[in-house]
């Protein structure tokens, strides 16, 4: 009899601890649960420790975190038609457990058959370049088209992205053909480019080669010219300064000195190997004279020999004759401003080679 007692009472503590049990709900802090009292909706269960109506409650709890849903490979025909697999991945958040309990039986589901139908319709649109090149396009269009399907559900489409289009292995091919024939294009484009420009270089460096070579040879021209203009000049100018100096030197000697040079010329002329040999005057007015000098100089009185004053009054002033005779310095100095630009050395060489006032 004892024995009964104990195990009724131990059944009925069973059944008191079961019941307040079902009676108390956990909520985590990423949940939220929906709470139904005999088939009816009650509330909603925020996190943390919930007391319900023990034995006739259900409570359903829905998490709240973001969820990622995997849209499976499907093949879908493109606007010109090439056959194409694409997959997608979708992050999905629940931001009312109510609806998404109550509006569809399964929001994971339900979202990615969605998810499939909607990516199906988006790339049937589109062409096979658009889509390869347009992918964050599509991510946008399938989101928002997604994001307001779902809304009723109580599920936000944080963000698609499609995770693969793989071609048709026909397709592949034709694609790599078109690319190896368009980067042999590019290439054949580049090196046509590159012989132009090398062509236009060359034929460049070619015209100013000539001009610069044409402008040195005038260059050169100029200061050979200007180099022989100054020769000349000086040379002249030597000259001329060479008769006046004898001139002067002339004036005063008598006739028997013009004698002794007149016959140190014929000697010096003697002993050249030519043949022929021409006199600059006549040779009986020399042998007179060379003559009249040796043997009968008492018959012609001899010249008086000029003096200064005599110079001076018969010719001008010797020092104004000779003219500036020009140092081996100044001669140089005059060489080395003949490197200078032509167009400057041009007013020089004439203020230089002025000629010596006459007397």
């Amino acid at each position: 009899m004892d024995t009964i007692i104990l195990a009724l009472m131990f059944v009925v503590v069973v059944a008191v601890i079961v019941t307040l049990t079902s009676g108390v709900k956990i909520v985590q802090p990423y949940e939220q649960a929906i709470y139904m009292r005999l088939g009816k909706f009650v509330k909603v269960l925020n996190q943390g420790l919930n007391i319900v109506c023990p034995l006739v409650n259900e409570v359903v709890k829905i998490d709240l975190r973001t969820e990622v849903l995997d849209v499976p490979k499907q093949e879908v025909i493109t606007k010109d038609n090439s056959p194409v697999e694409v997959d997608a991945v979708i992050y999905i958040k629940v931001t009312d457990p109510k609806n998404a309990f109550f509006e569809v039986t399964n929001y994971r589901l339900a979202t990615v058959n969605l998810a499939q139908t909607t990516l199906r319709s988006i790339i049937g649109e589109m062409e096979l370049d658009e889509i390869l090149s347009s992918r964050e396009k599509i991510n946008v269009n399938l989101r928002d088209i997604l994001d307001e399907n779902t809304d009723k559900w109580g599920v936000k489409i944080e963000a698609v992205e499609i995770r693969e289009v793989d071609p048709a292995r026909k397709v592949k091919d034709s694609m790599e053909e078109q690319t190896s024939a368009e980067r042999r294009r590019r290439a054949a484009i580049l090196e046509a480019d590159g012989q132009k420009r090398a062509a236009i270089l060359e034929a460049e460096g070619k015209k100013r080669s000539r001009i610069l070579e044409a402008e040195g040879m005038r260059q050169s021209m100029i200061l050979e010219a200007e180099g022989r203009r100054l020769a000349t000049i000086l040379e002249g100018q030597g000259e001329a300064q060479k008769l006046r100096i004898l001139s002067v030197g002339a004036a005063s000697m008598d006739s028997k000195a013009m004698s002794v040079l007149s016959m140190q010329t014929l000697q010096e002329v003697g002993k050249g190997e030519s043949s022929k040999i021409f006199f600059p005057m006549e040779v009986t007015k020399l042998v007179e004279g060379v003559s009249e000098y040796i043997g009968s100089a008492n018959r012609t009185p001899d010249r008086q020999v000029s003096d200064t004053d005599d110079i001076r009054r018969a010719v001008g002033d010797p020092d104004d004759i000779l003219g500036p005779i020009p140092t081996p310095e100044e001669i140089d100095r005059e060489k080395n401003r003949r490197n200078e630009p032509v167009a400057e050395d041009m007013g020089d060489v004439d203020e230089v080679l002025q000629p010596p006032k006459d007397a």
